[in-house]
């Protein structure tokens, strides 16, 4: 019986005695510090892209303002935006209207407008001669390229850029062939206008305004009949598949932007589009900005590399949004720009191991705004912790998520 009340006496002993370091230990747990959660990323090697993002709008390339070559009653014009016409189709009549004491006025004036066109449509066939000079040339660049391209002797890259530079050859000269085909137009429509004010028709005699162009009717600037002045717009022209995109940036970015950047057009209500840069606009100028600040502002002209069947839903004056790539590299070592902070005039991050946050000052190169590259003080591999809070410091511990 004694034997059992000292056992029972004992195990009341250890219960309490465990019991208290339990209690002892839950004290100092409750003390000591807990980890801090956080977010985690690696460092890591991969392709870094950096765009110039902005928004632009569409437009025609090669647009022509039909105008009225003589002063005279117009008839009403039927034609409707949008409709597609025919070159040297009858687009509206004029009856020109009777002023004898304009005529010598109005026959010198009709002269030297025959003059002007004349100089017009030569300068013209001189750029289709420049163009198909041109377009010779970058042919000849483009075959001698793949030729050191299959031999190992040149890079894919410079074969890209001269096939580039042979499809925007091809664009200027068909520009430069609707270039004169307008100028054939107007010197027809200064001749026809000549003719009026020299008495060689009488004057009840209407004239034919032609379209220099086949294409598409862009906008009926003068559909009711009335009385119109020589050189009044009456119809704009155009061809709707030779579209660009007009994209004004910052002039800080533009000095980045080079002729031939890659671009990717986005939000235009389709599939994202391939195009390029053909060039920067030589003149800029001051826009607001949402917040009422002035800025500098250029525009950068683009083209579609797409064929038409892909974008021919784009009309005329539409908004879409463009990725101008200003860069673009493969393996970089790169960290989230969230993982980064300023430290005195020094960059930095924090870095887990082994459970603790460790601060470490790091170079950084070039950004994109989410991804940031690292060019000393990390490597690969490394783990850091975005978005930081106040409560990690050097050497805190922490927990991932």
């Amino acid at each position: 019986m004694k034997n059992h009340k000292n056992l029972a006496r004992w195990v009341r002993r250890i219960a309490v005695l465990t019991l208290a370091i339990l209690a002892l230990a839950a004290i100092v747990m409750a003390w000591l510090p807990k980890p801090v959660p956080v977010d985690s990323a690696k460092v890591e090697l991969g392709e870094l892209t950096i765009t110039v993002d902005e928004d632009g709008r569409t437009r025609v390339k090669d647009r022509y303002t039909v105008s009225a070559p003589i002063a005279g009653n117009v008839a009403r014009i039927e034609l409707k935006p949008g409709v597609e016409v025919e070159s040297k189709q009858v687009l509206a009549r004029i009856v020109p209207v009777s002023s004898p004491l304009l005529d010598p006025r109005s026959k010198q004036q009709a002269e030297a407008q025959v003059l002007v066109a004349s100089a017009a449509q030569r300068q013209a066939r001189a750029q289709i001669d420049r163009a198909e000079a041109a377009l010779e040339y970058a042919k000849k660049q483009v075959t001698t390229r793949k030729a050191l391209v299959s031999q190992g002797a040149s890079p894919q890259a410079e074969l890209d850029r001269q096939e580039l530079e042979l499809r925007s050859r091809k664009a200027e000269l068909t520009s430069a062939k609707f270039g004169a085909k307008v100028a054939d137009h107007e010197l027809g429509m200064a001749r026809a206008a000549l003719g009026q004010v020299s008495g060689g028709k009488k004057d009840s005699q209407q004239l034919d305004v032609t379209s220099p162009i086949a294409g598409r009717v862009l906008k009926l600037i003068q559909e009711s009949e009335g009385v119109v002045q020589a050189g009044s717009p009456l119809v704009e022209l155009g061809d709707p598949q030779a579209l660009e995109i007009v994209i004004d940036v910052l002039t800080s970015d533009a000095v980045q932007i080079k002729p031939g950047a890659p671009v990717r057009v986005v939000a235009w209500g389709g599939p994202d589009l391939k195009g390029h840069v053909r060039q920067i606009e030589p003149s800029a100028f001051t826009k607001l900005s949402a917040l009422g600040v002035e800025e500098q502002r250029v525009n950068a002209v683009i083209d579609l590399d797409e064929p038409y069947e892909k974008w021919k839903a784009l009309m005329d004056g539409y908004r879409v949004e463009a990725k101008i790539i200003v860069f673009q590299a493969q393996s970089v070592l790169k960290v989230p720009a969230s993982a980064l902070f300023r430290k005195g005039d020094s960059w930095a991050v924090f870095s887990i191991s082994d459970g603790k946050a460790q601060l470490r000052e790091v170079s950084v190169g070039r950004s994109n705004g989410l991804e940031t590259e690292i060019t000393g003080g990390l490597e690969a591999g490394a783990t850091v912790i975005p978005h930081p809070s106040d409560r990690v410091t050097d050497g805190a511990s922490v927990l991932a998520r």
